[in-house]
């Protein structure tokens, strides 16, 4: 039963910062001042493939 609760927490802790990185990610894209079709790309792609699209998006914010 600990493990349970071990493993909640840190699936709950994952979740939560896949969601901090992902409005993180929609914040700068929009600060940028890019479209909001590109900004909503953004948060889908961040919520959706977290290590994937935030080095992606780490890549191509710059350009």
């Amino acid at each position: 039963m600990e493990m349970f609760f071990i493993f909640a927490f840190f699936g709950l802790a994952l979740l939560v910062l896949n969601i901090v990185t992902s409005i993180w990610a929609y914040r700068d894209s929009k600060r940028k001042g890019k479209s909001d079709l590109y900004c909503l790309a953004v948060l889908i792609g961040t919520l959706f493939f977290p290590v994937v699209g935030l080095i992606v998006y780490a890549i191509i914010r710059n350009d």
